[in-house]
């Protein structure tokens, strides 16, 4: 599952047993990017509240399948296909629209913004994902005004940067430590976005 030891659920204890327990899924299933911080649970607990705050939560004013879109897009410009394949998932489920998510997909897989089935803001979202992904040090505030041209507010612009960081450690949390998808349950993520400290995966 990773190149580095970890440790299962039915052989965890305490705090790591209790982490567990708080973000399994159906049969105690743990996802391995999670089991990946195993051996430093402090780890795990900062990475979950991240990943809920980031994404799943009731503040965020932007829908929750496009900020999965956003994650499947930057996860491809990454070379993730662990995240890829996880967000996209959970991205189609939430959009309940399968044509459209197939469409996403392949067009994501093409490398092609342009025939993304998304509306301009969105795709202006996109292009400002991809410059943050492959040249950071070039961002400049023109790249933060497109977004607001494109009528995206300032607290929308900052959930679109939060995900596109999130993405860039989860990335390199699975890519740096060999982290596959074996054993996963492919797209679950926490449903309850009321309580950032409900991490339940379902």
């Amino acid at each position: 599952m990773t190149w580095i030891s970890t440790i299962p659920f039915e052989k965890a204890k305490g705090k790591l047993r209790k982490l567990y327990a708080r973000i399994a899924g159906p049969g105690d299933n743990v996802d391995n990017i999670m089991m990946a911080h195993s051996l430093r649970p402090h780890t795990m607990e900062g990475h979950m509240a991240l990943y809920k705050n980031v994404l799943h939560h009731s503040g965020n004013t932007l829908p929750k399948w496009f900020l999965e879109v956003l994650g499947v897009w930057v996860s491809h410009l990454n070379g993730c296909e662990y995240c890829e394949n996880h967000h996209f998932a959970g991205m189609k489920r939430l959009l309940k629209d399968d044509a459209r998510a197939d469409a996403i997909r392949a067009a994501i897989a093409a490398s092609d913004t342009e025939a993304i089935p998304l509306d301009q803001a969105q795709r202006a979202a996109l292009r400002y994902a991809d410059k943050l992904s492959r040249a950071p040090q070039d961002m400049i505030e023109a790249d933060v005004q497109a977004l607001r041209d494109a009528g995206f507010e300032d607290g929308e612009i900052l959930e679109i940067n939060q995900v596109v960081s999130y993405f860039a450690y989860a990335n390199r949390t699975v890519l740096g430590l060999g982290c596959s998808t074996k054993g996963d349950i492919i797209g679950l993520s926490p449903g309850n976005s009321d309580d950032p400290n409900d991490w339940g995966h379902r």
